[in-house]
């Protein structure tokens, strides 16, 4: 298998980026690199007052995102990554700054920062695109039971939802994207929807992925 392929697990709040990243791990043998979600110290507060703390927010994200993208990249292990550094510009800093939650000065300093960063990392190899719509996200997000994001609103998550949709019609034009409908998919319970799900997955990734899984599960039952 060729080093270093990287396919990035995109997707709204809630939508199951973190479930999919560990499935398409564990099925793959890659690497994953999740989003720095638990130790951020902005989030609650950012959830609480988002024009006061947006800029924080975005900035924390983006640096984090930027020291795992530099080391995905700087390695020969093949990985997963969930929420790519191009979500954080495109559908949360970007939406955020249209709602009025982040001033012009903050948004046009957070874009030259971010296209700094930006200019040299490699894109994804595939970009999986997770889609739900509000009121499946709203029950994903109360499911997982965090406390700072019980309270979003419906209306900031169609915003990202709108975001998203442009976001990727755009980046098809560059890179490979998948879209997988999660409305109907139980990627939780659903042994036939996983396997479905990851068998697209590593069919849109190429032939060399392809025939290296299915080494994997020959030698696997050749040692059975």
């Amino acid at each position: 298998m060729p080093p270093g392929k990287f396919v990035a697990v995109a997707g709204n709040i809630g939508v199951g980026k973190t479930n999919l990243t560990t499935l398409l791990a564990n099925h793959l043998g890659w690497r994953a690199y999740y989003e720095p979600v638990i130790d951020n110290p902005y989030l609650d507060d950012f959830y609480r007052d988002m024009e006061r703390w947006s800029f924080h927010l975005q900035v924390f994200f983006l640096s984090k995102r930027f020291e795992i993208h530099r080391e995905m990249v700087g390695s020969d292990e093949p990985c997963i990554q969930d929420r790519t550094i191009y979500e954080d510009m495109e559908i949360f800093a970007a939406t955020l700054h249209r709602q009025g939650f982040m001033s012009d000065r903050d948004y046009s300093n957070y874009v030259d920062l971010f296209n700094a960063m930006t200019s040299f990392l490699r894109t994804p190899d595939l970009i999986v695109y997770l889609r739900a719509d509000v009121n499946t996200l709203t029950e994903r997000i109360l499911c997982r039971g965090r406390e700072c994001e019980r309270d979003i609103d419906a209306a900031y998550l169609a915003a990202l939802n709108d975001a998203y949709e442009d976001w990727v019609d755009r980046a098809s034009c560059t890179a490979r994207v998948l879209t997988v409908e999660t409305d109907r998919l139980n990627l939780v319970n659903d042994e036939s929807a996983i396997e479905g799900t990851l068998e697209e997955i590593v069919g849109t990734l190429g032939p060399d992925v392809v025939l290296a899984r299915a080494a994997e599960l020959g030698a696997g039952l050749a040692g059975a």
